[in-house]
């Protein structure tokens, strides 16, 4: 037989075995190196047992005997045979199925948008159906009720997803995520619109560690970072559709508010049936390989074996059952769980979402009396800055990003407490307030808003990858709930100056901490990304 037979003889006998040691690969490289110009020259084959080869067959058959591993020098062969074809390199992963999953996950991040921002309209119309207008207290809670679940859904989602897979985890949160917004449609008192509110915030916390986890996974490496910042994106124009609505619809119709929050639990119950696959390297790191290859050539084409093969780390598969039951505060983890909690914190405290619920006020001082319009103007500003980000985190890189949107933070959050606190800028006030919002809006959605969420789940392994997302949101949700429950407090006791100053500093420190502790993950394999870590 040629070299070429042999290779595609090896691959039919094994495709039902896709099992890959690492022992076969440094064995059987010397041949592939050797026989490669034979391959891709038909006219000056090369056979075994030809003296003009200068090599012979036997002596790597039986150093592949010696050393056990018969099994991993033949799949090896069939993996090269596959991956290589005519002796031409791996294909590129084609990104046409890679693209409808995502737009599939994401659904689950709209949906997150749309119910954080879904009442901020029509609660007073709402309050007054129900019977408790003028309750303050219980109009906050149908606001904190949505947080609370999700922080909720956070701690539980990432067992879900590592225990029974991302796509089942899908299904599963698609349930309440229909449930609640449904039952917020058809209530017809104060506990039952709490319920709905709950049910649905469980729902949001389960999608959010789903999506960023799922759309690492199924994305080439070379596209994960662009891709990753969908997610985001999507979240922002979920905040911008319910602002639409709240425009196109009166008050009074309140509840069909709710039944259009369904629609997206909805379409992805029925995309992760019918078009998504499960991740093939959560399958990978369960040891189920031919699913997981299965599944590689149906996202990603013929090349997906080649580009599963550089997501997986290099022990996943033979200790897969040890690593599927470590914690993932086991010291090979520790460091990249770690990162994502503080990480999501640092966004937090930098005073994000502390700044959008106060942007009404501070654009009111300005003389814009719309709340319609001020919300407009940030949402509107952080789609686009997420856009931009999205085009260019592959040349930039994750931590270069991170690092300039945490000091362009810094600087707006200080240039708003110069300007509040100086008498000599008193009169300026407005106008300094307008521009540092907008500016600290552009550079959040720059850097800490889609590179946060991108950044966790690749600096985590498959294995643990559900858990360690979720507990980077339940970090997310927890100081997304202190910061909102204690800012005004916090206003009234050190002043809008103070508080600023105090979330310009911590956006100081979090530039300092991504420069000294966040590896660069761009262009980079997963097992890459872990060896960094733990080097």
């Amino acid at each position: 037989f040629s070299v070429k037979e042999m290779l595609q003889q090896r691959l039919s006998l094994t495709q039902q075995h896709p099992v890959l040691l690492r022992g076969g690969k440094s064995l059987v490289r010397p041949l592939l190196a050797k026989s490669s110009r034979a391959i891709s020259h038909p006219s000056s084959p090369l056979t075994f047992g030809s003296h003009s080869s200068g090599m012979s067959m036997k002596p790597i058959r039986r150093k592949i005997s010696r050393e056990g591993d018969a099994e991993a020098g033949e799949v090896f062969l069939a993996k090269a045979a596959a991956g290589a074809g005519e002796g031409a390199p791996a294909a590129e992963p084609e990104i046409s199925k890679v693209i409808a999953c995502v737009l599939v996950a994401v659904c689950g991040a709209f949906a997150f948008g749309f119910h954080l921002g879904i009442v901020n309209g029509p609660l007073e119309q709402i309050a007054g159906d129900l019977g408790f207008a003028g309750d303050k207290a219980r109009q906050g809670l149908v606001v904190s009720s949505t947080l609370a679940g999700a922080a909720l859904g956070s701690l539980t989602g990432g067992n879900l997803a590592d225990a029974l897979g991302r796509r089942a985890a899908f299904l599963l949160c698609c349930v309440p995520l229909l449930a609640g917004p449904l039952l917020c449609a058809w209530a017809a008192s104060f506990p039952q619109l709490a319920a709905g509110r709950l049910i649905t915030g469980v729902a949001i916390g389960l999608s959010s560690a789903l999506v960023s986890t799922y759309i690492s996974e199924v994305a080439p490496t070379k596209l994960r970072g662009t891709l990753g910042t969908i997610n985001q994106l999507v979240i922002c124009l979920g905040i911008l559709a319910v602002l639409c609505v709240n425009v196109a619809l009166p008050v009074t119709q309140w509840r069909s508010f709710f039944l259009l929050g369904a629609v997206p639990a909805v379409l992805l119950g029925l995309g992760m049936l019918f078009v998504c696959p499960e991740s093939p390297r959560w399958l990978a790191s369960k040891g189920r390989n031919a699913e997981a290859e299965t599944a590689a050539r149906s996202l990603w084409g013929p090349g997906g074996v080649s580009e599963l093969s550089g997501g997986v780390a290099p022990d996943a598969e033979g200790d897969k059952t040890k690593e599927g039951e470590a914690s993932m505060f086991a010291p090979r983890y520790r460091k990249g769980v770690m990162i994502g909690i503080l990480l999501f914190a640092i966004q937090q405290f930098a005073g994000i979402n502390a700044l959008v619920y106060f942007s009404t006020s501070v654009f009111r001082q300005a003389g814009v009396q719309s709340d319609t319009l001020a919300s407009a103007a940030v949402g509107v500003t952080n789609v686009l800055g997420t856009v931009v980000a999205a085009s260019i985190i592959e040349k930039a890189g994750r931590k270069q990003l991170l690092v300039n949107s945490y000091l362009g933070q810094a600087a707006a959050m200080l240039l708003m407490a110069f300007g509040f606190a100086s008498p000599a800028l008193s009169q300026y006030a407005a106008p300094i307030a307008v521009v540092g919002t907008l500016l600290y809006i552009v550079t959040f959605a720059l850097g800490a808003g889609p590179v946060t969420g991108l950044l966790v789940p690749e600096l985590c392994a498959a294995s643990i990858r559900g858990r360690a997302v979720a507990a980077a949101m339940t970090s997310h949700w927890v100081c997304n709930v202190a910061v909102g429950q204690t800012f005004m407090a916090a206003v009234t006791q050190f002043g809008l100056a103070g508080c600023y100053a105090a979330f310009g500093v911590v956006a100081l420190l979090g530039a300092f901490f991504v420069r000294s502790q966040v590896p660069e993950t761009k262009g980079k394999t997963f097992d890459q990304i872990e060896a960094e870590l733990n080097a």
